[in-house]
């Protein structure tokens, strides 16, 4: 068995993520939104009927946004708009539930741009390891498009090396911040 700062060699992780799924109600407000705003190409529409959850026939349409990496983001809308109602997102979204990606300072400038022309809100948060840029989609999911710290490896091997010693902490009641990096407000 490992050590609790060492990887455990037995198992390899997930090479990346393949694509997050959730459930819209309106496709083309979708598509303009990660298209036009965010910059995701879509990349694939499957439009299928089955038997799902064991019941009723359905009938579907499910949409593909490539990111960079090849994964992708991806929306369920349902011929049966009380069925896509039924598994849509609770209102209002949470900081606490959201999907955040990676991008460059440039690109994230660029979606805050595009948004603040669509007459969207924005929010920016400075978490000192980050910078998030935070807006919702037309589905209600919370995006966080985040731009890592200059030192990022370093901050990351501080992380990894006491990532165990730093749960424990917290958990026995120790909830000083580790957080070296965030700004003083």
């Amino acid at each position: 068995m490992s050590s609790p700062t060492t990887p455990d060699t037995r198992f390899t992780p997930p090479a990346r993520l393949h694509h997050h799924a959730f459930v819209t109600t309106d496709q083309e407000a979708t598509r303009r939104f990660y298209e036009e705003v965010v910059g995701l190409p879509l990349v694939a529409t499957w439009t299928e009927v089955e038997h799902l959850m064991g019941g009723e026939e359905q009938e579907f349409c499910h949409t593909f946004y490539a990111l960079g990496d090849g994964g992708c983001l991806a929306f369920f809308q349902f011929a049966n708009r009380s069925f896509s109602e039924q598994f849509a997102p609770p209102a209002p979204p949470s900081l606490f539930r959201h999907v955040a990606m990676l991008v460059t300072s440039e690109q994230q400038d660029a979606i805050i741009s595009r948004a603040e022309e669509a007459a969207m809100e924005v929010m920016v948060a400075d978490h000192g390891y980050c910078r998030s840029l935070y807006i919702t989609d037309p589905n209600g999911l919370l995006l966080e498009f985040t731009v890592d710290h200059p030192e990022v490896e370093k901050i990351d091997a501080i992380r990894r090396e006491n990532a165990h010693q730093d749960l424990a902490r917290w958990l026995s009641g120790d909830h000083r911040s580790n957080n070296d990096w965030r700004p003083v407000s």
